[in-house]
């Protein structure tokens, strides 16, 4: 039995070797209990930053993400990294390898913001600075330096470009503000994202949408959809509900954030940082390409908004559809084309990692937004609300949203087949942490190859 010091003894300083023991072990532990789960409040923090184009922000909250999990997987290794990194010391400190992979990239990517950003970071990390912690922060600012690195060039430096397309029916054109008394709406915005490097999809227009029946103007789907938007989505609209105006202008306001949703999805889950940083990265990586997928298909087809062909009914040689050319939409319309639906689009990619990730669909959340407080069974119902929205709102034909969802499931399908996967059990990891891999496990209805929704054979079409 080993012999008790006595009290005598237990008042002479530590031995040297031992007390550096103590303080590394306390600096460590400083770091991990400064923010209650790290990845989550770095996640949150972003939405505290000035608001962005959902492009430009997913592109930035990608690479956030994507530095996070690296970081912690040069540390253990449990998941693919997306970028090839050296390992980082086995005892470096997660927290401190989260809050400096998230820094770096919000400095570089956000540099107006940098003050917020190493305020924000400072808080995270006092107190700490220990072996581990400085081991943690290099491997953070390593992960943060190679996705930066990787996406150098990735064409999002000219998301707009010169738009020339000729002035005639179908054709998108350049849209007035709701309400009229706002400033103008910019030029035709985002053309140029179209050509953005995607992080996971094989290119851009891997997921292009199909063209629509409603491109036959003379077609009764396009007279559909015309007189549904045209009576519910007109800004003085009489047959548009109170609640009906509320899911209008929740999803734009807030509703569609799809890492807040995420954030109260994983609440009291027990997921640990590993976990929740590939989630995460996985949800970030799928909205940037969605982002990209849409304004490809967008841009190829440069269909036009209902505030566009209502106002010119009477050009489309269809005797259903009827001109009305005052009628402006009760929500903002976005300067870009109509099809497909961006916020729909996004939703379906964001909502299908979710699925995917736990293998159902039955998820449940509410979400509080400009005021409004939604819940929902599934996340199903969610995508469904997201296309009602944009349709309430006045500013999509129902069709382009409808298939929106479509593409973000397919672009969301693909990132988690594809990426940042888990590594084989037993090979530089504990098998204890699979309990949410969302790969190879749960429900057969989430694990098959086809796509569930338009035919094709699976989600991982080529161009």
């Amino acid at each position: 039995m080993p012999r008790l010091r006595t009290a005598r003894e237990a008042t002479r300083p530590l031995p040297a070797v031992v007390a550096l023991v103590v303080l590394l072990s306390l600096s460590a532990v400083a770091a991990s209990t400064a923010m209650a789960e790290p990845v989550t409040d770095w996640n949150a923090f972003v939405d505290t930053l000035p608001p962005q184009h959902p492009a430009i922000r997913a592109r930035i909250e990608a690479m956030m993400q994507v530095a996070v999990h690296d970081a912690l997987n040069s540390i253990e290794p449990r998941y693919e990294s997306y970028s090839d990194l050296p390992r980082a010391r086995r005892h470096a400190s997660p927290a401190t390898a989260i809050a400096a992979a998230a820094r770096t990239v919000l400095v570089a990517a956000m540099p107006t913001q940098s003050v917020a950003v190493t305020n924000y970071y400072n808080a995270a990390i006092v107190g700490c600075s220990s072996q581990a912690c400085l081991d943690g922060i290099t491997a953070g600012e390593a992960a943060a330096n190679a996705i930066l690195l990787a996406r150098v060039g990735d064409g999002s430096a000219t998301p707009h470009l010169p738009y020339n397309e000729p002035v005639a029916p179908g054709v998108y054109q350049p849209t007035p503000p709701t309400p009229p008394a706002a400033a103008a709406n910019p030029p035709v915005q985002f053309n140029g994202w179209a050509l953005v490097q995607p992080f996971v999809m094989r290119s851009p227009s891997q997921f292009r949408a199909e063209p629509s029946k409603i491109f036959d103007l003379t077609s009764r789907a396009f007279a559909r959809d015309y007189n549904e938007v045209k009576s519910v989505g007109a800004l003085n609209s009489t047959v548009r509900t109170a609640d009906q105006s509320e899911i209008a202008r929740f999803w734009p306001g807030g509703g569609a954030n799809i890492n807040a949703v995420v954030r109260v999805i994983v609440a009291n889950r027990g997921l640990d940082s590993w976990q929740l940083a590939r989630l995460f990265a996985l949800i970030n990586v799928a909205l940037h390409d969605a982002a990209v997928s849409v304004f490809d298909t967008k841009y190829t087809y440069h269909f036009w908004r209902p505030v566009t062909a209502i106002r010119a009914g009477d050009t489309d040689h269809n005797p259903a559809t009827e001109a009305d050319p005052n009628w402006i939409s009760y929500q903002n319309t976005p300067p870009y084309p109509d099809y497909t639906c961006g916020l729909t689009t996004q939703t379906g990619a964001g909502l299908e990692v979710v699925r995917r990730y736990f293998h159902t669909d039955e998820i449940p959340y509410t979400l509080t937004a400009v005021g409004a407080t939604r819940s929902f069974a599934t996340l199903s119902q969610a995508e469904a609300e997201a296309v009602n929205a944009r349709v309430f709102g006045g500013m999509h034909f129902r069709t382009g949203c409808v298939r929106g969802v479509i593409q973000g499931n397919q672009v969301g399908r693909f990132a988690i087949r594809h990426s940042l996967r888990p590594l084989p059990r037993g090979k530089d990891h504990d098998d204890d942490h699979h309990d949410h891999d969302g790969y190879g496990h749960g429900d057969r209805d989430f694990d098959r190859d086809d796509d569930g929704h338009d035919g094709h054979d699976d989600g991982d079409r080529d161009d």
